[in-house]
């Protein structure tokens, strides 16, 4: 079974946050990846863009199909991955590591309906059966 990391938050959609100070680190968990299958390709926001809870801001593009990456915080788009950009298998590879998207300096802090790590393994356990 996949360890998820304790030190984030996680939405229904399978994207990771990982906040410092105002900073989020957004990503996609690894049953979002493995879901995918390969990813072959992903578009990432503009920095400097201005985003909300639930906005489409970026899109993985795998071997199987296209997957939209949901904005899980308001904010402004600070920096991106460009890493994955050139390499977009890096997200399949190392998902809450070297494959982050991109970071959001924060409005203000983590809106409510974040999951935690454990809500978040059941959602996942549930979505297996």
């Amino acid at each position: 079974m996949t360890e998820y990391p304790a030190d984030r938050s996680y939405t229904e959609q399978h994207e990771w946050v990982q906040v410092t100070g105002l900073i989020a680190r957004i990503g996609v968990t690894e049953h979002a990846a493995s879901a995918l299958g390969d990813i072959v390709y992903a578009s990432l926001p503009t920095v400097g863009a201005n985003v909300a809870v639930g906005d489409t801001c970026a899109e993985l593009e795998s071997t199987k199909s296209v997957s939209d990456v949901y904005a899980p915080v308001t904010g402004v788009i600070a920096a991106i991955n460009d890493a994955v950009a050139d390499a977009p298998e890096t997200i399949n590879d190392d998902p809450f590591q070297a494959g982050w998207l991109f970071d959001i300096q924060m409005e203000s802090g983590l809106p409510d309906g974040l999951l935690d790590v454990d809500a978040y393994e059941q959602l996942v356990s549930g979505s297996d059966g």
